[in-house]
Formats: C-alpha cells, structure tokens, sequence
C-alpha cells in the first residue's frame, strides 16, 4: 500500500506490506513558515509542489519497489488545508490512473490512529484514542479503525498544539512552539504558577465531560506575562513554560484515562504531533498504570504528519474489502473523523 499525505506543512510518503513499514519519506516546508509565525497555506501547497516527485521517489528507494509493485493508493483526502489537500490527491489520482491501481480517499485523523499499528503490530479493538496537535485535540471511540469511529470530544476553542504555538509567541520562542516549550520547561518548575485547568470542574465538566478547552490557559499565560512585564520583573520562561505545559497535559491525560475507565475500553492509544510531548507521554503513563490501561504511543517520527499513517489506514481499510474511492475524489477540509473512507 503506498500511502500519500498532504494535510498541512510536510509532504509524506510512505509504503507498507500489512502493518510491516517499507519506506517512511517526509519533506517538510516548516523552516518556510517560521517567519510567519504559522503554516501559510499557500506556501505549503507550493512546497507539496515541488516536493511531491522527490519523496515519491525517496519511498521507492527505501522500500526497493516503484508504483507498479503496490496493489492500492491510498491518500489523505481530509481534514486539512484545501490548497495543500488539492496536490497530494491529484498525485494519488495521477498515479492511480496511469497504472491502473485503487484509489482510497482516507481521514487524516484516523490515520493518525491507524499508524500505530505500524510500531506494535494490530491492537484489540474496542479502544479510546487522543488525537493531539496543532489543528486537533480530539477523544475517540474506535470500535473499527476502518469502518466504525465515533467522536465522544473535542477542542471548542484552541487545539492543544495551537495553544503551544502561542504560548511560545508570548514566551519569545519560535515556531513551532511545541518543541521549543517541551525543551525550555525541563528546566522550569511545572508547580510555579497555578494556571487553570478549563472544562474540569463542576458544571463546566458536566456539560463538556469530553471537551477541552485552551482558550482561557492561553489568557491566563499571557495576563502573567503582561503582569510580570508591568511589575518590571523579567519573566521566568522556564517556569511559565512548564506550568503551562503542565496545565494542558493534566487535562488531556486526565480526560483520556477518564474515558478508557466510563467506557470499560483497557486501552489508550495516542497520536498527533503534540503526542511527541514528553511531559504528556509522563502523565499518560502515570494515569495509566492507576487505572490498568494499557497506552500505545508511536515513535516521535510517525506522531507528525506522515504518508505511512496514511498508508497504514489504507491496509486497513483494503483488508476489510472495503470499495475504493472514485477518481473524482473531491478533498474535504473539514471532513469529519466519523467519515473514514471518501
């Protein structure tokens, strides 16, 4: 299965045989956006542009086969950015029809979950799984990865990986600001500062038992700042950092162990950028092992966007006989997790 994303800001390709990975080939274009503070979308189509050919061709390489050795494309279709969506399914469309081969329009955010499996081999379904990054904080259900997800939460404001990013503008460091927090908060002290934890008490978490929201940390990091600048002392980045890092991975770890324990599911799997965490990877752990759940978590380098999570969820979905998507696929940028295949 050759597997084709395109979502945002790094072009990748992979290949599989069932859950063995063959080749793994990510360019990414974010050294292009860190002026801007941000993913520019028209600059990340134009880098999955010019960079399409030469990772398919770097995934050939490494797995030893070309297009005509694989037995199906499978392509992130949605969610995602529109521009950037647009090149890599006309790639997979190209590809698909000059050799004759399946096309699968898959989910991004399902992908995502699917990937997994690549380091750990299948998984017993039912499970819970957290999406974590800088468009997506989301708590699923996953009876099928192929066929049967079901949403119980998600972000009503900030992504969890977006609140990182702002933070880090605040803080002075630079994008993206997820690793730059996690590494400046190893040496902070996490209890330094009382930031809230949003969506986790009384009716709030009632209302939002599986919601998250960031907004409000966000502010609060940021009235700490004003107010540290106005009293004329220099800011601690290291302590607001990781009081802040803390604050989210409290709420995500919480909320996922929470939901693994209500819905008699053993079994926690992670996955997004923001999964690379290491502070999170430590609470999910900890919870974990309270509660007797048992977390998978991919390596860093298949938490971020990557083609082999989309050729991951592709196997899946062809070993389910599942009909392949037409060649006018249209893209999705707001595709919903509950719809797999397009």
């Amino acid at each position: 299965m050759l597997g084709i994303e395109s979502s945002c800001d790094e072009t990748g390709v992979g290949i599989v045989r069932g859950t063995t990975l063959l080749a793994h080939a990510v360019a990414s274009s974010v050294e292009e956006h860190v002026r801007f503070g941000g993913v520019v979308p028209e600059v990340a189509s134009r880098a999955h542009l010019e960079a399409m050919v030469p990772t398919l061709e770097q995934a050939y390489e490494q797995a030893g086969v070309d297009v005509r050795d694989v037995d199906a494309i499978a392509v992130t279709s949605g969610p995602g950015l529109t521009g950037a969506l647009l090149v890599g399914v006309a790639a997979a469309k190209a590809l698909a029809l000059a050799h004759d081969k399946p096309l699968y329009g898959v989910n991004h955010l399902a992908a995502h979950v699917a990937v997994d499996q690549l380091e750990h081999g299948r998984y017993t379904e039912p499970a819970i799984a957290l999406l974590v990054s800088g468009g997506h904080t989301e708590l699923l259900l996953v009876n099928d990865i192929a066929t049967d997800i079901t949403l119980l939460g998600g972000t009503i404001d900030d992504a969890a990986g977006e609140a990182f990013d702002k933070v880090a503008r605040l803080l002075g460091l630079p994008y993206p600001g997820g690793p730059e927090i996690d590494r400046v908060a190893r040496d902070g002290d996490p209890k330094a500062i009382a930031f809230p934890r949003g969506l986790t008490t009384g009716r709030d978490l009632d209302r939002y038992r599986w919601d998250f929201s960031f907004s409000g940390l966000k502010s609060a990091v940021a009235r700490h700042v004003q107010h540290e600048q106005r009293m004329g002392r220099p800011v601690a980045v290291a302590d607001v950092a990781a009081s802040f890092q803390d604050a989210v991975c409290d709420v995500l770890s919480r909320k996922a162990i929470k939901a693994c324990v209500d819905h008699d599911v053993p079994r926690l799997i992670m996955g997004g950028g923001v999964a690379a965490n290491g502070r999170l990877r430590h609470f999910v752990l900890e919870r974990a092992a309270k509660a007797g759940v048992e977390v998978r978590i991919p390596p860093p380098s298949l938490c971020t966007d990557n083609g082999a999570m989309v050729a991951a969820l592709g196997a899946e979905v062809v070993r389910r006989g599942i009909a392949p998507s037409p060649l006018d696929l249209p893209v999705d940028s707001s595709l919903p997790v509950t719809r797999i295949v397009a």
